[in-house]
C-alpha cells in the first residue's frame, strides 16, 4: 500500500494540491487495504489518515498498517483538526463520490473555524481512479482468482443446460458454482438471456423456459478479495441453427482480431474499431450497440473505456474486457467476452473458459 499512497502523493503535486479527502469505497480500499463499508482517507505529503467509526477501528488497524487509524463519531471535527495540523490550503475531494449534503456540511465546518480561512476544497474526480488503471502484481493475482472462479463455473454448468430449464435456474446454478470454485461473491447480477431474450444485451433472468436449439447468452462474474471478473459465453442448447453458426463465427472472429492485434499506445476508440470494423463489414454494424470493452478491477466497470469515442490511451498492465456482440430482434444474440491484460507484446488473455 505504501507504493500506492506514494503514487497518489505524486499526483497531488502534479495537481498542485496539498492533500486529498478520499470518500469512494473502492479508492479507500485500493489505497489503504481497508475493506470496511464506512470511512475516509485524508492523505498529504506527510501523513496518511484513515478515519472510521468504532465498528471498524480494529479491522482498519489490522488491514491498514501504513495508515494512522482514527476512531470518529461522525461530523468533520477530525478532519478540521488534521487540516490545521497539516497546514493545508488546497485540498482535493472526490466530487464524483461525495454527496452534496456531505460537501455542504464540510464547507460549513471549514467556514466555522477562523484558523482555516483560505482553505479551499478542490474537485479532484478521477485522481485515484486514474491511478487504478495500471494494475500491480497483487491486483493481477486477485483478478486472476476471480476470473478462474467464473471460468470454472461456466465450464461446469454449461454442459448441464438442457431444454426445460429456466433462465433463473441457470443463473442460480452459475452463482452457486462460482461460490463453490472460490468466489467471495458475484460481481454483478448474472445475465442469462435465452431465445429472443438474447437480443437484449442486459436482459435479467426470467421464467422463460429454454427450448431445443435456443441460443443462450450468459454474462456473469465472480468477486475475490474485492476484485471482479466478467465473462460472457453464448451457447446453443442442442444442434445450433444456421443463424447461430453464422453470427457466432462473425462475433468470435471480431473478438479474436481485437485480442490478437490490440497493443500499447492505442486509444480505446482504435481498439474498439478492431472488432467493430469487421462486424460492420459483415453487415451487422447496427446490431452491435455497445462498446467493445471496459476496465475491470475493484469495480466491474472502470477505466479504461474501450469504445467508439474513448480517447484514453491503453497502457502496459491495463486490464479490460473484449466483448463484441450481435443482437437480432426476434431471434436472440451472441456475445463473447474475455478479460485481457495488456502486456509488452499485446493482449494476454486471462479468461480461459471454453468457447
Amino acid at each position: 500500500m505504501k507504493e500506492r499512497v506514494e503514487g497518489l502523493v505524486a499526483r497531488l503535486r502534479e495537481n498542485e494540491l496539498d492533500g486529498v479527502l478520499i470518500s469512494a469505497g473502492e479508492n479507500r480500499r485500493y489505497l489503504s487495504g481497508f475493506s470496511g463499508s464506512a470511512g475516509y482517507l485524508f492523505i498529504t505529503g506527510a501523513n496518511a489518515i484513515l478515519a472510521t467509526d468504532s465498528r471498524y477501528t480494529e479491522q482498519a488497524t489490522n488491514q491498514s498498517l501504513y495508515f494512522d487509524v482514527k476512531e470518529v463519531r461522525g461530523g468533520w471535527d477530525w478532519l478540521i483538526d488534521e487540516m490545521k495540523s497539516a497546514g493545508v490550503k488546497k485540498v482535493g475531494f472526490e466530487s464524483q463520490a461525495m454527496t452534496v449534503s456531505d460537501y455542504n456540511s464540510l464547507i460549513e465546518a471549514i467556514k466555522g473555524d477562523s484558523s482555516l480561512r483560505g482553505v479551499s476544497m478542490i474537485p479532484a474526480p478521477g485522481l485515484a481512479e486514474n491511478q487504478r488503471i495500471v494494475k500491480d502484481q497483487e491486483e493481477l493475482q486477485m483478478l486472476q482468482l476471480a476470473i478462474d472462479a467464473a471460468d470454472e463455473a461456466m465450464d461446469h454448468v454449461c454442459p448441464t443446460i438442457e431444454p426445460g430449464m429456466t433462465e433463473r435456474e441457470i443463473a442460480w446454478r452459475m452463482e452457486v458454482a462460482m461460490r463453490d470454485f472460490g468466489a467471495d461473491a458475484i460481481s454483478f447480477d448474472t445475465i442469462v438471456a435465452a431465445g429472443p431474450n438474447g437480443a437484449m444485451a442486459h436482459h435479467q433472468p426470467s421464467d422463460y423456459v429454454i427450448k431445443h436449439r435456443d441460443p443462450v447468452v450468459i454474462d456473469m462474474g465472480a468477486k475475490v478479495g474485492g476484485y471482479c471478473s466478467d465473462l460472457s459465453r453464448s451457447i446453443s442448447v442442442g444442434e445450433p441453427d444456421e443463424t447461430f453458426n453464422k453470427i457466432y463465427d462473425i462475433v468470435l472472429g471480431a473478438q479474436l482480431i481485437a485480442i490478437n492485434t490490440v497493443k500499447i499506445g492505442m486509444t480505446g476508440e482504435e481498439a474498439d474499431s478492431l472488432s467493430r470494423d469487421m462486424i460492420v463489414e459483415a453487415g451487422y454494424g447496427e446490431n452491435f450497440g455497445h462498446s467493445l470493452g471496459h476496465g475491470v478491477g475493484l469495480v466491474i466497470h472502470e477505466n479504461p473505456w474501450v469504445g467508439p469515442r474513448s480517447p484514453e490511451v491503453l497502457q502496459l498492465n491495463t486490464v479490460f474486457t473484449v466483448e463484441p456482440g450481435i443482437y437480432l430482434s426476434g431471434w436472440g444474440g451472441i456475445r463473447i467476452e474475455d478479460i485481457v491484460m495488456l502486456g509488452e507484446n499485446g493482449a494476454v488473455p486471462m479468461s480461459k473458459a471454453r468457447k
